[in-house]
C-alpha cells in the first residue's frame, strides 16, 4: 500500500489515529472560525441576525397581545389563563397539537380563531406557542 519505508512501518490504528489528529488539527487553523471570525449567526457589524424562531415568537406575541389576551389574560368565559398553570391542568396530554387545532377551529366557549377569522393558521399557532411558552417556560421548544 504505501511504497515509502517510513509509512509501512506504521501500524493500521496507530495510522488512524495520525489521520483523526491531522484532521482535527487543520479545524484549528485561523482561518477556520477562530477569534478572528465573526461569531455563527452575527453579521460584519457584530448584530445577531434573525432566524425563524425569533421571528415566530414575535408574531406569536403580536398576535397573542392582539386577539388572544383580551380573554386568556383574565379567564373570560373560562378561557386558560396565560401563565397559570393550574387553568391548564387536565388538559390533553398532546399539548401543541390539540391547542393548535382547538385555537383554529373553535373549542367549548372559544370561536375559531379566538374570533377573528382573518388570522392565518400560522399566526394562530405560533400565539398558542407563546401561550404554553409563558406558561411552562421549562417544557423543551421545538
Amino acid at each position: 500500500m504505501f511504497r515509502n519505508a517510513a509509512f509501512r512501518s506504521i501500524s493500521g490504528p496507530l495510522l488512524g489515529l495520525m489521520l483523526v489528529l491531522s484532521l482535527g488539527f487543520a479545524g484549528c487553523s485561523e482561518n477556520a472560525g477562530g477569534p478572528q471570525s465573526p461569531a455563527a449567526g452575527a453579521t460584519d457589524s457584530g448584530q445577531v441576525e434573525r432566524g425563524w424562531r425569533e421571528d415566530r415568537l414575535e408574531l406569536g406575541e403580536r398576535t397573542y397581545d392582539q386577539g388572544c389576551a383580551s380573554c386568556h389574560e383574565d379567564g373570560e368565559n373560562g378561557a386558560p389563563r396565560t401563565g397559570v398553570r393550574e387553568d391548564w391542568e387536565g388538559r390533553s396530554k398532546m399539548w401543541q397539537a390539540v391547542l393548535f387545532n382547538h385555537a383554529k377551529a373553535g373549542y367549548l366557549e372559544m370561536p375559531s380563531k379566538g374570533g377573528q377569522p382573518e388570522l392565518s393558521d400560522e399566526a394562530v399557532e405560533a400565539a398558542a406557542e407563546y401561550m404554553l411558552g409563558r406558561t411552562f417556560p421549562e417544557l423543551p421548544r421545538d
